[in-house]
């Protein structure tokens, strides 16, 4: 099976404050890229078959920064963050003030995909990966977006999400042990 190594962009200032951040498109601030720098080395021998990125710049930014430039990237909207509709920009605390309880893996987001709708998305990456024969595939992402895809690549239920917290400008890594989809290493 293919190791599937997953990079969540460098710190933004949303990010940084906890802001739901989608489609907004936000620079790295300098911890961002910083971070980037940081897993240049980590990823220096990788060798991936292939990478893939969001089209949104902080992951496109990280990829450049850490060693990935544009034209060894394909990029693909199925690694678009989760969009959260009428909660873009606004934190958890801030939502869960007019629907207590809110995740983004267990209730609506108005206006928002569903967890349908992102299952299906990040479905179609875990199924390219898996049947790309390659040893090694690198995707740039987002915290919500690639924890979505972790818990695909794992059978599980997308409502289990909040277990696997994803920090910024982090390296970690999906692959088999015994024959059985597997968590590597996580937040490394």
């Amino acid at each position: 099976m293919t190791d599937l190594y997953l990079v969540r962009h460098g710190q933004t200032e949303w990010s940084r404050d906890g802001r739901h951040t989608s489609a907004t498109d936000l620079e790295l601030t300098e911890v961002g890229r910083r971070e980037a720098e940081r897993l240049r080395d980590r990823l220096a021998d990788l060798q991936p078959g292939l990478v893939l990125s969001s089209p949104r710049r902080r992951a496109l930014d990280t990829a450049r920064i850490a060693g990935f430039p544009a034209e060894q990237v394909e990029v693909t909207e199925d690694l678009a963050e989760w969009g959260y509709g009428d909660y873009e920009g606004i934190t958890s605390e801030e939502i869960r003030e007019r629907d207590p309880g809110w995740t983004v893996w267990t209730h609506p987001t108005p206006g928002g995909e569903t967890p349908a709708q992102v299952r299906e998305r990040l479905g179609r990456v875990v199924e390219r990966v898996r049947g790309s024969g390659l040893d090694r595939v690198l995707c740039f992402g987002h915290g919500h977006s690639l924890r979505a895809l972790t818990l695909i690549w794992l059978e599980l239920d997308l409502e289990r999400g909040e277990s696997f917290p994803m920090e910024t400008g982090t390296l970690s890594v999906l692959g088999e042990r015994k024959g059985r989809p597997a968590l590597v290493h996580w937040n490394s």
